[in-house]
């Protein structure tokens, strides 16, 4: 899993991004986002904010991944109604990213010594080699703040790109599906641009999130004062 998690993603980069919320009636959401993000030595920083529609419009989400172990990330949400930015406490990382099917927490790379991780089999996903591996958590601690009890993901063999993962939820009887719909190379970076995260309980669809990336620039020459709080408050504007 070291792998998945040194793998290029590009050190700095720009891209156009598109929500869709779908509930079990099929009835959808739509919301269009912008994003940057920049690597500054082995920790990753990342800035969301949300266009449209006006009701969560100027909207943002700063991450601060940090790669040394057992140091926690830092996570705020801005919400510009309230005129109030909010710090994500480790506890509340378990909730859901904006309505969406992703928490917090799967907003960040997970910390591999909080994990331990077992090789179940060799297989493939729509005709590519992968590794598929089972990821349990070695505390109670982290099952509360991720929301997962464990996990399977599908890695792919030629370039440790996770196209595929299924989660249980802390919550029993709940699962999430997480499946790479389109993977594209771009400069020489193996990016999803498309993805899809559905909650299941039992075989019922409960809800769905349709994550799209266009306009994706990569090596772009940003200011490190993008990723700062005051930032964030400016909202995109």
């Amino acid at each position: 899993m070291e792998a998945v998690n040194d793998r290029d993603d590009g050190d700095n980069a720009v891209m156009q991004m598109e929500m869709r919320l779908i509930d079990k009636r099929g009835k959808e959401r739509v919301r269009k986002l912008k994003k940057w993000s920049q690597d500054r030595g082995e920790d990753s920083y990342s800035l969301l904010f949300f266009l449209s529609p006006s009701d969560v419009k100027n909207s943002g989400f700063l991450t601060y991944d940090y790669d040394e172990p057992g140091k926690d990330d830092d996570q705020w949400l801005y919400l510009p109604a309230l005129r109030k930015t909010k710090r994500i406490a480790n506890d509340d990382k378990s909730g859901s990213f904006m309505g969406s099917d992703f928490n917090y927490s799967d907003m960040t790379d997970p910390d591999l010594d909080d994990y331990t991780f077992n090789l179940m089999k060799e297989t493939e996903v729509k005709g590519h080699p992968v590794w598929q591996i089972k990821s349990v958590p070695k505390s109670k601690e982290i099952i509360k703040e991720t929301g997962y009890r464990q996990s399977v993901v599908f890695v792919r063999k030629d370039n440790h790109v996770v196209v595929r993962a299924v989660r249980w939820l802390e919550k029993k009887g709940k699962l999430r599906y997480l499946d790479v719909k389109k993977l594209e190379q771009i400069d020489g970076i193996w990016t999803p641009t498309e993805t899809t995260m559905t909650t299941k309980q039992g075989k019922r669809t409960q809800h769905k999130t349709v994550i799209s990336y266009s306009s994706v620039k990569y090596d772009q020459d940003l200011d490190q004062g993008i990723f700062s709080v005051r930032r964030l408050e400016k909202g995109a504007d």
